[in-house]
């Protein structure tokens, strides 16, 4: 299924100059990898902390961008300048996932939407990445399939955060935003764990 993840490499090749002067530097993959986790938390928590101040929810479009272009960085750091390593990968995935819950649990505290629902969407999204790294062990690599991958996720948010901040969010539609980004989370995940079980048994 086609998601945003395809447009991958085009976005690498337009980071790439930036990527080598980086690695000339001396700049790490997991010092990139690190930062993005931060800028997430960071971005978050002042979120969490003003749920009066609606417009800090721009903040989220921002962040998710510039954790992509980090993301794509870290990994063609590792890749490209041979910065590769099991260290690499465990931060890899568990910033993400990190980021990901720094991200999406503060729209908890904002009325118009439900917290169980936010909530369900965070543990999907978790469980989503989990089923995607365990296609490793099930000999088919790390699985990205769709609907609702990590770049989709991010768009998602983004647009759900400008539309909050800009009150643009019909308040009939608001409740059911979450529980359906958490229902399309899980049919993700279900998609990963089919891929991983059609390719182990072949």
């Amino acid at each position: 299924m086609l998601t945003l993840y395809a447009l991958k490499p085009a976005f690498q090749g337009r980071l790439r100059p930036l990527v080598n002067q980086l690695a000339a530097m001396g700049v790490t993959a997991n010092s990139i990898t690190i930062l993005a986790a931060l800028l997430s938390i960071a971005a978050g928590t002042a979120i969490a902390a003003l749920p009066g101040w609606r417009l800090l929810l721009l903040l989220i479009p921002v962040v998710l961008f510039a954790r992509m272009a980090l993301n794509a960085m870290d990994g063609m750091l590792a890749r490209e300048h041979g910065q590769a390593s099991t260290l690499g990968m465990y931060l890899n995935e568990v910033c993400d996932v990190v980021a990901d819950l720094a991200l999406i649990l503060p729209f908890a505290a904002f009325a118009h939407f439900r917290p169980w629902g936010v909530v369900a969407f965070a543990m999907a999204a978790m469980v989503t990445e989990f089923a995607g790294v365990l296609g490793i062990a099930a000999g088919i690599g790390r699985n990205y399939a769709g609907p609702l991958g990590k770049s989709d996720r991010a768009l998602a948010l983004g647009i759900v955060a400008v539309l909050c901040a800009a009150g643009l969010l019909p308040a009939a539609v608001a409740p059911f935003v979450f529980p359906a980004l958490a229902t399309l989370s899980l049919l993700t995940a279900i998609n990963r764990i089919r891929a991983g079980l059609i390719g182990g048994a072949s």
